[in-house]
């Protein structure tokens, strides 16, 4: 049918130009494979052939879509941790400084101190620590808290007989004791 249809378009065309009139300048001879017959299944086959590259593209998108969402969840959550690692770091900077501070030395620990550097002074400088704390009478915690509160006149060592032991050595420094008599160590 469609072999005749064109026939009579042409046939059409040839009467026209046919005589000394030049052909119609408008009219444009259909071309092969213009007009199509097709079945509504062969359409839907068509259709579904030509949409089925953009169905595949579709469900690759909307994966994409789903795992970058779930990297978005993770991102999400690692950002969480790493904020309340930052505020826990913080928080134990802040403590630090805290406990760092130079602590004021009250009447009683100036007392020890004195009685401390005294003694060690009269040992030769240097004592076990156990037995300085025994003779002063004080616990392990004062005894380690009143070393502390005074690194530049007391060192501390391991014994060298037993390294559970340590050694209080007192540094090269003149004292002046209660009377105000010097008493230097060399």
């Amino acid at each position: 049918m469609q072999e005749s249809y064109l026939m009579s378009e042409i046939a059409l065309a040839r009467i026209n130009s046919f005589g000394n009139t030049s052909p119609k300048a408008d009219f444009v001879p259909p071309s092969e494979g213009t007009f199509f017959i097709l079945t509504a299944s062969q359409l839907k086959v068509l259709i579904k052939e030509a949409i089925q590259p953009l169905q595949d593209e579709f469900m690759e998108l909307r994966a994409t879509v789903a795992r970058q969402g779930e990297m978005i969840a993770a991102l999400e959550s690692t950002q969480d941790t790493h904020a309340e690692n930052s505020l826990i770091q913080l928080r134990l900077i802040n403590d630090l400084r805290e406990t760092a501070k130079p602590r004021e030395i009250t009447k009683t620990q100036e007392n020890r101190i004195k009685i401390l550097r005294a003694l060690l002074a009269a040992r030769g400088g240097k004592m076990l620590a156990k037995e300085a704390r025994h003779i002063m009478k004080m616990d392990k915690g004062a005894f380690s808290r009143l070393v502390d509160a005074m690194p530049g006149y007391i060192e501390t060592k391991p014994y060298s007989l037993n390294k559970r032991q340590t050694v209080l050595i007192l540094k090269n420094r003149s004292i002046v004791d209660d009377n105000d008599q010097r008493l230097t160590l060399d």
